[in-house]
């Protein structure tokens, strides 16, 4: 099973404004701590694009978990967007036209997407203005999603949902725009084959860390020391030497940076029964669920 040198976790956002509280990002070696990285500013979403950038120029052996979703609902219809001529016909060229349609959002934010008017009729916006596409209840939802909502791996929400504290659509959108400007620098697992060397990106959901050290399903978050240590403690990782922040989104990166060392050399996670080609390349899968 292939080897990385070290791993990182992106604890995503896609909240408005050129630094969004909710980014974090932490990484861990081969064996010891997890820490927080970044800039003396909280990060932007372009400083994580540059960032990224900067490991594919030095190829370095590091395997990179996104906390968002890489692609929207396919396999159920057929297509993201049914009743749309534009609907894309697989992953990366729904990362083309989301990047290409919010060319002049500021700071990698999606919003001209959402008011797009075949783009809107699929998501629910608020209470009371929901898309005629928008399918009900929790919405549309991936293959991943509905393996691991049954087999109570994980409890992710729709794509195409944007209300409440669990919604995932305006970050996993505004994520689709980084990867279409990373241009392919760096593969995508499982949209690209893993490599034998360099950095990977793979999609991953903090959740299933925390699920993975013990805690419950009601409580997740971490915000104090004592239970990070704890938490840490279950994958053989040690506390953070340094911690300027313990909110629930640095906690996040530094456990799952943890959980991904811990899980990766295990070849069933890399190869989930369920993913077929076609999901490879359209839906894409979550790292962990199997």
């Amino acid at each position: 099973m292939r080897r990385f040198s070290r791993f990182a976790c992106i604890d995503w956002s896609g909240a408005v404004g050129e630094y969004p509280p909710g980014l974090a990002l932490a990484s861990i070696g081969p064996e010891g701590a997890p820490e927080m990285i970044g800039p003396e500013k909280r990060w932007s979403r372009k400083a994580v694009l540059d960032w990224l950038l900067e490991l594919a120029d030095a190829d370095e052996d590091i395997l990179v978990g996104l906390d968002l979703s890489l692609g929207f609902p396919f396999n159920d219809q057929g297509s993201f967007f049914p009743e749309w001529s534009d609907s894309p016909a697989d992953a990366r060229a729904l990362w083309a036209l989301v990047d290409n349609l919010c060319a002049n959002d500021r700071h990698l934010a999606a919003n001209s997407f959402l008011t797009h008017p075949e783009a809107r009729r699929h998501f629910r916006h608020a209470k009371g203005d929901v898309g005629d596409q928008f399918e009900g209840g929790i919405g549309r939802l991936r293959e991943v999603e509905r393996h691991q909502r049954a087999t109570k791996q994980a409890n992710s929400w729709s794509c195409f949902n944007l209300v409440g504290a669990g919604q995932v659509g305006k970050s996993s959108l505004t994520g689709m725009r980084m990867m279409h400007r990373l241009g392919g620098r760096i593969p995508v697992w499982p949209f690209d084959p893993l490599p034998e060397s360099g950095p990977v990106i793979i999609e991953i959901y903090t959740t299933m860390a925390a699920r993975a050290a013990g805690l419950p399903a009601n409580t997740s978050k971490i915000r104090d020391a004592a239970t990070l240590a704890r938490s840490l403690a279950k994958f053989d990782a040690e506390p953070p030497s340094l911690l300027h922040r313990l909110d629930d989104h640095a906690t996040d990166a530094l456990l799952t940076a943890a959980w991904m060392r811990k899980a990766s050399p295990d070849a069933a996670l890399w190869r989930p029964e369920l993913l077929t080609e076609e999901i490879a390349q359209t839906e894409g899968w979550t790292f962990g669920v199997i």
